[in-house]
């Protein structure tokens, strides 16, 4: 979701910069273009950086009946890689 808002901030930032022609006497839409661009391109960053880091458990489970008992034994185990 974060590199999806980055994206669209970096859009957002260079149709202000580059492809309007409009003045408006109280606001620099070019330099409002370029923030909302530079804006994006950290929240791509940090939007990477967060999926890099994001760990994965594996879980598995195995049900066996003890042949001794009859009783339905079950072994669950957890791993994350790192």
């Amino acid at each position: 979701m974060s590199i999806g808002l980055g994206i669209v901030l970096v859009v957002i930032g260079a149709i202000l910069t580059f492809a309007l022609n409009v003045t408006v006497e109280w606001i620099d839409l070019q330099m409002v273009g370029y923030i909302l661009m530079a804006a994006g391109v950290v929240v791509i960053i940090f939007g990477i950086v967060l999926m890099v880091r994001r760990r994965r458990n594996v879980s598995t489970s195995r049900t066996s009946i003890d042949p001794a008992t009859g009783d339905q034994i079950t072994r669950n185990e957890t791993s994350s890689p790192e």
